[in-house]
């Protein structure tokens, strides 16, 4: 049995998956990432200008979805979800690679991220 337990939530304008750009650097707006109070000590060492992989839960994904036309292009010819960054998969984790603008309390200021205002995260690690 695996168990995921959000460490936070995303916080953004984006509030529907059709304003979603596909990837955070096709015009994706910072968003706040909100840590659960749970998990503050957690934070310790994450400083303004670092750069971090956000992994998030894709809550809105489809997880009986196996293949799928690569950005969702029909021309495109079909492809496995494990060949593509599709949120729709069958364990929908998403790796956002960002900057962290600011740091406000349990709050940090992260960008650019294509995730959807309430997408639960799961996990911070750093950039290597």
């Amino acid at each position: 049995m695996i168990e995921l337990h959000p460490i936070g939530t995303i916080r953004s304008t984006l509030r529907a998956l059709r304003d979603a750009p596909l990837q955070g650097d096709e015009g994706a707006p910072d968003a706040w990432l909100e840590v659960d109070p749970a998990f503050a000590p957690a934070l310790r060492g994450i400083s303004e200008g670092d750069e971090i992989i956000v992994i998030t839960w894709l809550d809105r994904g489809n997880r009986e979805v196996l293949e799928v036309h690569p950005r969702g292009d029909p021309r495109n010819p079909l492809a496995g979800v494990f060949a593509t960054r599709s949120p729709h998969r069958p364990n929908p984790l998403g790796l956002h690679p960002v900057t962290v603008r600011e740091i406000d309390g349990m709050r940090l200021r992260i960008g650019p991220i294509e995730a959807i205002d309430g997408t639960p995260v799961v996990d911070i690690k750093p950039s290597l």
